[in-house]
């Protein structure tokens, strides 16, 4: 488990993380989004024992990270910066790693360079950000670690890769209960993979919630009342947001979805339904109650 309590750091003035408590269970897909600048990178820093906090800590399953060489053996973080030795072929960062991880499986490594289409005497200066990506991807998953820290890891992957990647997170998740950590810009692409999602913005967070809980908590309605009967709709149901196209009405209520069809079978519309929300909605109606507007934070609209 990974643990931050009161997790802030500074750089000179600004304040890139700023009072964060967070919990990240084993076995949880954790999802980190924000802006650029809302301090995703430096949270995954701080965990990985880069930057050490100026106030609070952050620790794995107890112990403190920041030059812990005993605990760092159990995280690979891959950074949206890649690093490889100068003038190095993934066979050689495959060899580099080996000495440093203890589990670090070279079998596995060598037969998803194949089935990654990689060669390991190629020397990775010649290969594409997409190239370099899918190798930091395979050291991570051989490396055999308990945690992966991402950061934007998808960013750079073909829609192909990004899903071969995925799969490959959920089957070490399912085998041997690896836990990412994902920070990313975009909401999307972790909607399929998160058990979990943080919402950072100018170094705090400002909602994090498991997302079973966000969606069956909230839900969008569409329906065609029957005259006077808004007003008792209002008064049954937990609308949150509401919009009118013609006689098309759309709610977003929160609420069990049996008690919200108990209450719109009771009002006797001419037409209703209710609609699945996507995370991404889901994140957009939260922060709006919160008075924030998602769609600047995040969407960039």
């Amino acid at each position: 488990m990974i643990e931050a309590r009161a997790l802030t750091k500074r750089f000179g003035d600004i304040t890139a993380l700023d009072n964060i408590t967070a919990t990240i269970r084993d076995g949880e897909v954790f999802g980190l989004i924000g802006t650029n600048g809302a301090g995703k990178s430096t949270f995954l820093r701080c965990a990985a024992g880069i930057y050490l906090p100026d106030e609070g800590t952050v620790e794995i399953d107890g112990a403190g990270v920041y030059e812990n060489v005993a605990v760092k053996q159990h995280f690979f973080f891959i950074s949206d910066e890649q690093f490889f030795i100068p003038n190095a072929a993934s066979a050689e960062m495959g060899q580099f790693y080996r000495y440093y991880y203890d589990g670090f499986d070279m079998e596995r490594f060598r037969k998803l360079l194949k089935e990654f289409g990689l060669d390991e005497n190629r020397k990775i200066s010649t290969f594409s950000k997409g190239m370099k990506k899918q190798l930091s991807v395979i050291l991570a998953l051989s490396a055999g670690t308990r945690y992966i820290f991402c950061d934007e890891t998808f960013d750079g992957l073909d829609p192909v890769m990004r899903q071969a990647v995925k799969s490959l997170f959920a089957e070490a998740i399912e085998e041997r209960g690896m836990t990412p950590v994902i920070a990313s810009h975009n909401l999307r692409e972790l909607e399929d993979i998160c058990d979990h999602v943080g919402l950072l913005h100018r170094g705090g967070i400002l909602l994090s919630r498991d997302i079973d809980e966000l969606k069956l908590g909230v839900h969008k309605i569409q329906c065609v009342l029957q005259e006077g009967m808004e007003e008792e709709a209002k008064k049954q149901l937990d609308i949150i947001q509401s919009e009118q196209r013609g006689r098309l009405r759309l709610y977003i209520v929160r609420g069990e979805e049996t008690e919200i069809r108990g209450v719109m079978n009771s009002l006797k519309p001419v037409f209703y339904e209710l609609i699945p929300l996507s995370l991404e909605e889901i994140f957009i109606t939260e922060t709006e109650v919160a008075g924030y507007d998602i769609k600047k934070l995040i969407l960039g609209e």
